[in-house]
């Protein structure tokens, strides 16, 4: 979605409201657990404090954010993360402070976290721009070939925004976070080109991660005026080789080996609750 196309009409009053024109807002949290607090709890503390965390984190309870996936996370950046969707905010930081003042909480120390939207990209092409594509890569306007193109796109179109606004996780068990800016560097400032050649770049993009297709799938996010990072990448993928490649891959492309910053990486595997506690000893 355009940040142009986003703006309430030249006069209008902007609504008032914590809820999007469009999407969800978005946290990604990571914590570790306190070994010193943990030897400080009495066994009905612990069995009170494993029974809280299962059901604060089980998406199912009703006071749980729309979309909820928790993971145990490699390495010693946390323990544990979680990634939230919902059209309210403040039912995203609820989850964070019920985990908090939960009786695990005085064992929890959050590591990192990161603040963002849902968004469609003003790059990806309308039904229009996809059939100039079309005829740009050989195919004859209003052929048989086209038009099954054409339609089929328009079909995917719809689902594809969807799925970008209000996400379902996919049931794959490896996933990464890591959140991105474009460099404003003099020589090399994603901000100053024009938008056709943002657009040209970002297709090329695309295209290195539509070989991925089947194996990983990945949701961006929007930090922009809302965290550190002006983006936030969630990648899953159905075995954790995949998230190596398509990094890998894509780091070629110009619009990432000329324009992209990357901050901290955070891969996770999903489990549930309960699994997450039984590995970390808790």
């Amino acid at each position: 979605m355009s940040h142009e196309a986003s703006r309430p009409p030249q006069g209008s009053p902007a609504p008032v409201s914590l809820t999007p024109s469009d999407g969800w807002h978005c946290q990604h949290l990571f914590f570790r657990f306190d070994r010193a607090a943990l030897a400080q709890f009495t066994p009905s503390q612990l069995d009170a404090g494993r029974a809280a965390f299962g059901e604060i984190l089980d998406p199912a309870n009703s006071e749980s954010p729309t979309r909820v996936q928790a993971g145990i996370v490699m390495g010693h950046k946390a323990d544990f993360s979680v990634m939230a969707l919902d059209p309210d905010p403040l039912k995203l930081d609820r989850l964070k402070q019920r985990l908090l003042a939960s009786p695990l909480g005085p064992a929890l120390i959050p590591t990192y976290s990161y603040v963002s939207v849902t968004e469609v990209s003003e790059y990806v092409p309308t039904l229009e721009q996809y059939s100039q594509r079309l005829i740009e890569e050989g195919e004859v306007a209003d052929s048989p070939a086209f038009k099954a193109k054409a339609k089929a796109y328009e079909t995917r179109e719809v689902m594809m925004r969807e799925q970008r606004l209000r996400p379902t996780f996919p049931e794959w068990p490896s996933v990464v976070f890591y959140p991105m800016n474009k460099w404003r560097d003099p020589h090399a400032n994603w901000f100053t080109l024009p938008f056709q050649e943002r657009y040209k770049l970002m297709a090329e993009h695309g295209r290195s991660g539509m070989a991925f297709g089947g194996k990983v799938t990945q949701l961006i996010t929007v930090g922009l005026g809302f965290d550190d990072w002006e983006w936030g990448v969630t990648l899953w993928a159905r075995n954790p080789e995949f998230l190596k490649d398509i990094v890998y891959k894509m780091r070629f492309d110009e619009a990432s080996a000329k324009y992209a910053e990357f901050g901290p990486f955070y891969q996770s595997y999903i489990t549930a609750p309960a699994e997450i506690l039984k590995h970390c000893h808790v």
